[in-house]
C-alpha cells in the first residue's frame, strides 16, 4: 500500500525564527517589493545609518502596494529628516540608559523592567530606545543573576515586566527558565510581557510559549504595541487565540504618531478592531522626545482635540487613556483634557 503523505503547506509550516532570518534590512529592497519606485526616494536611504532598517517580510501583505504613505510602511520606512538635529529632543528621553544592574531598569517603585532582549523583529523610526545602549545590557544567564539578586533583595517590587529589544525574541526555552527564576522570588505576583513582534511574525505564538505562560504561578499578562488597525489582520487574529483560551489578559498601547494615527477615526477603528480581536486598548502614548524623529510628534494641544473628538466615537470601555511618560516620575502621567 503507497505511502500517503500529508502535505502542510509552507505559511504553515515556517517558523518565527525562519522569518525572523529573512527580514528585510535594505530600504531599496523594501520599497522595490512594495512596487514603489526607488529612484523617487533614494535621499531618504541612507538614514538607515542611524537606526538600521528591519521589517519582516510577514508584514508586507499589510502593507498597500505603491503607496509610500501607507501607516504602516511610514512607521519603518527611514528618512532624510532623521539626519535635522531638533532642540528639546535627546537621545534618552526617559533617562533610561543607567540601569540597577545589567539589564534591569527600576523605574517605579513596585516594578521593574528586564531587557530580557536586545533586538526587535521589526525597528520601527519613532523608537524612544534606538540610542539605548543594548551593549552594555545584553545580559546571559550568569549576567542575570545580578538582575535576579537585586528584585530579591527589594520586597517592595511585586512585578516584573519583560522589556527590550522585544522580549519574545528570546527563544521558548530562555523564557521559561527566566520566567522559573522568577517565580522562585516569593514577593512577585505578576508578570507582564510588552511585545510588538507576534503582531508583525503571528508565528510568534507557539504552543510552547501559551503553555509557559499559563502553567505559571504568576499572573502574566500581555501588552502588544499596535498603532494602527492594518496591522491587525486575520493571520493576527488567529495566533492569538490560544493565549485568550489560556485566559492570559491581552492589553494594547499606541504611541501617537503625526501622519499615521493622529486622527480620531483612524483611533476609533483601531480600538474597534483590537477589541473584536480579544485585545483591550490600554494607553495612548504622546510622542517621547528622542532626537532624529521630532517629525512624529504632535502638541499635547492637538492630541487633547483628538481626544475629545474620540471620546464622542467609541464608548468608554474601548478609549485609550492618553498618557506622557516624564523621566523620573513615579508613574505614567495622565494628560488633563480641560
Amino acid at each position: 500500500m503507497p505511502q500517503i503523505i500529508t502535505q502542510i503547506s509552507d505559511k504553515l509550516h515556517t517558523s518565527w525564527q525562519k522569518e525572523l532570518a529573512n527580514v528585510i534590512t535594505d530600504p531599496k529592497t523594501l520599497v522595490e517589493l512594495l512596487d514603489i519606485p526607488p529612484e523617487n526616494y533614494q535621499q531618504h536611504f541612507a538614514a538607515r545609518k542611524l537606526f538600521p532598517v528591519r521589517v519582516p517580510r510577514t508584514l508586507l501583505s499589510r502593507i498597500k502596494k505603491g503607496d509610500f504613505n501607507d501607516p504602516i510602511l511610514k512607521q519603518v520606512m527611514p528618512l532624510d529628516v532623521e539626519f535635522s538635529v531638533t532642540d528639546g529632543y535627546v537621545e534618552d528621553p526617559l533617562e533610561e540608559h543607567d540601569t540597577v544592574a545589567p539589564g534591569l531598569l527600576h523605574k517605579y517603585k513596585h516594578r521593574v523592567l528586564m531587557m530580557v532582549k536586545t533586538g526587535c523583529a521589526i525597528n520601527c523610526r519613532y523608537c524612544f530606545r534606538r540610542h539605548f545602549p543594548y551593549a552594555d545590557n545584553s545580559p546571559n544567564k550568569i549576567r542575570w543573576q545580578q538582575a535576579l539578586g537585586y528584585i530579591r533583595n527589594h520586597s517592595e517590587i511585586n512585578e516584573v515586566i519583560f522589556s527590550g529589544g522585544d522580549p519574545l525574541m528570546a527563544s521558548d526555552e530562555h523564557l521559561q527558565w527566566l520566567i522559573t527564576e522568577i517565580e522562585q522570588i516569593t514577593h512577585i505576583k505578576r508578570l507582564r510581557i510588552h511585545t510588538r513582534l507576534p503582531i508583525v511574525i503571528p508565528q510568534r505564538i507557539t504552543p510552547a510559549l501559551v503553555s509557559t505562560l499559563a502553567k505559571t504561578r504568576l499572573k502574566a499578562t500581555i501588552v502588544f504595541h499596535i498603532n494602527h488597525a492594518n496591522e491587525v489582520d486575520e493571520n493576527v487574529i488567529q495566533a492569538i487565540e490560544p493565549l485568550r483560551t489560556a485566559r492570559v489578559p491581552l492589553f494594547n498601547q499606541s504611541v501617537l504618531l503625526k501622519g499615521i494615527n493622529d486622527n480620531a477615526d483612524i483611533l476609533a477603528e483601531l480600538s474597534e478592531r483590537l477589541f473584536d480581536a480579544g485585545i483591550q486598548p490600554y494607553y495612548l502614548h504622546l510622542f517621547d522626545k528622542v532626537q532624529a524623529v521630532a517629525h512624529f510628534d504632535l502638541t499635547e494641544a492637538e492630541a487633547k482635540k483628538i481626544i475629545i473628538e474620540l471620546m464622542a466615537i467609541l464608548p468608554g470601555y474601548l478609549m485609550p487613556k492618553l498618557v506622557r511618560e516624564i523621566a523620573g516620575e513615579a508613574s505614567k502621567t495622565p494628560i488633563n483634557l480641560a
